[in-house]
């Protein structure tokens, strides 16, 4: 069963939340005044630790992560409320004592209780009750009792922490202040005194081949004279001066063989630091022996292109040679020359390098050929030089997969969705990857009026194609622009959907090309260089059966004008049906026949266009480019940032064509492809993530987020796939999704979107117990129109002003971790709506009766 995303909003009795706050207060009070009921007579529990760096308090959770002994989670956080604390509080430090005193010690009491429950049920209760008893303890956290060899252990840290930053005679006190409530607190005291700084540095390289590159490799040390002393510096200088030499053919050379010698004796708080790189060392079974550094150089590279365990045995059969790479194979070889010698970068007669020995691992890896491909120097002893011996073992040719989904939305009741890909490895022998994949879809419309129609009368079906080849497919030779250590490759797809009884039915056929390479283990790239969509609507009379909100609309107007059309049954004083009688009104009020109040005109006419733009057909043609940098080291890292940016230009090379061809035009003055209007326009993106790592799971998130779309050309406004829309569990909570905007105006549109967004997101993240955490949030954003036809000055963006509409919603959230995924649960208050009139925006609607709940999956951004 999939987990889907959604929305909901309930309604909450006021006097019951406040009665409820007020208990959650004084449950707090008096809990907080039982947080030593675990703490022994003669022990004191830590409740603060405090740094004073000469004097002054330090905030920097890098420095406070060194106290040894920690005080409990929430302490002087959230409320001050230990939280943990008190669950572990809950826990029975004797519970067999208790069970055997109160149960299990009076004969009768057992005989009574197993009389009703049973031997069995009666075993069970009391396992309950320890089990419990255990989960309170291991989900709570047991009080941090004040230990003075974990405290001179601190202040120990922090010497070598200071030291460490060139702070050699700094001084490290403590004071520990206990009261007569069992509560300690203990202050660190630094006097950092004056620093120390480089001066002299002075190289001592025992190999000659070493010391010759010295001023080549020097030129971008680290350690710089006059800059403060730092410990890290000289780590990281080592890892430099590491991979410089690995990668200059000193095949044999670790970071071993670097140390650092310091003088600091009578320098005047100056530091002489002596770079020492020692000869290789070579042990043997009862002697070690010395020799200097020597540059390898690659004298031949194979690869074993079949290697497994089952062939073992078997010959070479098939060899052939391609770029001064030697192949083989046990069988015949099944994949072209060029497809492999293209991901390798350790070339013969080059020099050994460990980052071309590392960037053919992984782009071997990239290519998804083959399991675990190993590379292996073996080292020749009649001269200097490696052979370099690759080996593969290729994955199955064919991979198959089914998936299922059930499913339940605001348009079905139940959805069952059933898919299934076929993956063809090395289709072309050039290591290509050819995915073929399907999905069939049934559901129960929630507006299902027909008592005699199917009860699954949503069908949904569609079919992709993608072929995904390991290099730049171009007529050009783009080799010094996109070197192929960037990984470049080519995708092409073409995928088709159809849909029944969803929104207006939509056909969708779209296909593309597209390059993508990454120029650092950070930096993605894809240039598409063409993308075609193009949507059909099948079912345009239904389009007030779906945007009933202006249905509604368009009926109010018609009653309170007394609306009567040519067929008084019909009609009956309104629009009793939301199809043609709609159609109808429109075309008798933009005609003149009826007469309306300026307001209620422009009301019909709004809704006019919007039907006519979300019932066109559309034709996109665009090229578009993505640039992604993303810091994040690894799955576990919570101190990185996320940089995308995208522009796409849609509609230039029809608009070319058709002014070139001497194209006709349409009714409303634009040109039109196999019968569509195609779009024309152009669309930037810009989103910026940060996390920054508190310590202790404690996690502040930011996320800014621009975008617009500004037709042009051939177009007056922009396709609705490529608008905006504002709201939504990863957008702006406190309103549910496409419910807020566009700016101030008061829209009751189900989709509400437009052409120009804004978004900012902080989100304070913290660990609750166990696997639950909770959160604390502020979301502000808004959509507006802008260089479009839309008029209406609520929804448009004119100038700075307007972004006084920008609405900000305030929260909060609690969180289960599945390790996997996490499950999500988010409460949105409006905070600032910028719907309402000017003096009653801030807190109209701040209450759990007008909130949005939300849940999810994962964390919003």
């Amino acid at each position: 069963m999939s987990l889907q995303r959604f929305t909901i909003t309930t309604q909450t009795n006021s006097k019951l939340l406040h009665y409820s706050v007020a208990l959650m207060l004084c449950v707090l009070m008096f809990s907080s005044c039982n947080i030593v009921k675990r703490v022994k007579t003669d022990e004191h529990l830590i409740t603060n630790n405090t740094i004073l760096e000469d004097g002054k308090r330090i905030t920097s959770e890098r420095i406070n992560n060194i106290v040894v002994q920690r005080t409990n989670s929430g302490m002087r956080k959230f409320l001050s409320f230990p939280l943990k604390l008190h669950i572990y509080n809950l826990a029975r430090p004797n519970i067999d004592s208790i069970l055997n005193a109160n149960i299990l010690s009076d004969s009768s009491k057992v005989k009574r209780r197993i009389a009703l429950l049973s031997k069995k049920q009666f075993d069970k209760q009391i396992d309950s009750k320890r089990n419990f008893n255990a989960w309170l303890k291991r989900t709570g956290e047991a009080p941090v009792i004040y230990n003075e060899d974990k405290t001179i252990k601190t202040a120990s840290n922090l010497r070598k922490y200071y030291h460490s930053n060139g702070w050699f005679n700094n001084n490290i006190t403590y004071e520990v202040a206990k009261d007569s409530n069992q509560l300690a607190q203990v202050t660190y005291k630094v006097t950092k005194h004056k620093p120390y700084v480089l001066d002299s540095i002075h190289p001592s390289i025992s190999s000659p081949a070493i010391d010759s590159l010295y001023n080549t490799f020097s030129k971008a040390s680290l350690l710089i004279k006059g800059e403060q002393y730092n410990e890290l510096n000289y780590e990281n200088e080592r890892e430099r001066i590491n991979t410089f030499l690995r990668n200059s053919g000193f095949y044999h050379f670790g970071q071993d063989y670097i140390r650092f010698k310091i003088d600091t004796i009578d320098t005047n708080h100056k530091v002489h630091t002596d770079i020492i790189i020692a000869n290789r060392t070579i042990r043997g079974d009862d002697s070690t022996t010395t020799t200097p550094f020597k540059v390898y150089k690659i004298k031949e590279v194979n690869i074993f292109t079949d290697d497994n365990y089952n062939n073992r045995e078997k010959a070479i059969s098939d060899t052939t040679t391609y770029n001064n790479i030697n192949l083989y194979s046990k069988e015949k070889l099944r994949f072209k020359p060029k497809a492999l010698t293209d991901a390798v970068f350790i070339n013969k007669g080059d020099t050994y390098s460990y980052l071309a020995q590392s960037r053919t691992s992984r782009h071997l890896n990239d290519l998804q050929m083959f399991r675990y491909p190993n590379i292996d120097f073996v080292e020749n002893e009649e001269d200097t030089t490696l052979t370099a011996n690759i080996y593969l073992e290729p994955k199955k040719k064919y991979g198959l997969s089914f998936d299922s989904d059930i499913n339940q939305s605001n348009i079905q009741t139940i959805g069952f969705s059933f898919s299934s890909g076929l993956k063809i490895r090395n289709i072309f022998r050039g290591a290509e990857t050819l995915e073929i994949s399907g999905v069939a879809a049934i559901g129960a419309s929630k507006t299902r009026n027909d008592p005699e129609a199917a009860f699954f009368d949503i069908n949904e079906f569609g079919g992709n194609i993608r072929l995904t080849i390991p290099r730049l497919l171009s007529p050009f030779n783009t080799d010094k622009i996109i070197p192929k250590y960037m990984s470049p490759s080519t995708a092409m797809n073409i995928s088709m959907t159809s849909q029944q009884n969803i929104g207006l039915d939509k056909q969708a056929l779209s296909g593309n090309y597209s390059y993508n390479w990454y120029p650092s283990t950070t930096v993605t790239n894809t240039l598409e260089l063409f993308n075609v969509n193009f949507v059909k609507n099948l079912n345009t009379s239904n389009y007030f059966g779906v945007y009933t909100n202006s249905f509604s609309s368009l009926n109010t107007i018609a009653q309170d004008n007394n609306y009567i059309g040519s067929d008084e049954s019909l009609y009956n004083s309104s629009l009793a049906s939301p199809y043609s009688p709609a159609d109808v009104f429109i075309d008798d009020v933009l005609s003149g026949n009826v007469s309306l109040s300026s307001d209620d005109y422009d009301t019909v006419n709004t809704i006019d266009e919007r039907k006519e733009r979300l019932t066109e057909n559309n034709l996109i043609f665009s090229t578009s480019f993505d640039y992604k940098k993303d810091k994040r080291k690894s799955i576990f890292d919570n101190n990185f940032s996320v940089f995308k940016w995208r522009i796409e230009l849609a509609g230039n090379l029809l608009s070319t064509i058709s002014n070139l061809s001497g194209a006709t035009k349409n009714d409303v003055d634009n040109y039109e492809v196999f019968g569509v209007a195609f779009s024309q326009y152009i669309k930037t993106e810009f989103d910026y993530v940060k996390y920054v790592d508190l310590g202790r799971k404690n996690v502040f998130a930011f996320r800014s987020y621009a975008g617009i779309a500004i037709p042009y050309g051939n177009s007056n406004s922009i396709p609705f796939a490529e608008s905006f829309f504002a709201g939504g569990p990863n957008d702006n909570r406190a309103w549910s999704a496409y419910n807020l905007g566009p700016g101030s105006s008061k829209s009751t549109n189900e989709f509400n979107e437009a052409n120009f967004k804004l978004h900012l997101s902080a989100e304070q993240r913290f660990s609750l117990f166990g696997a639950f955490q909770g959160a604390l949030f502020i979301d502000a954003g808004n959509i507006w129109n802008v260089l479009d036809n839309v008029e209406e000055e609520a929804a448009t963006l004119t100038n700075f002003s307007s972004l006084k509409d920008i609405a900000v919603g305030s929260g909060f959230g609690l969180r289960y971790d599945f390790d996997f995924f996490v499950l999500r649960f988010d409460v949105g208050l409006k905070t600032y709506d910028p719907s309402q009139s000017d003096n009653k925006r801030w807190f109209r609607d701040y209450n759990f009766r007008n909130a949005v709940y939300n849940i999810g999956i994962n964390y919003p951004f």
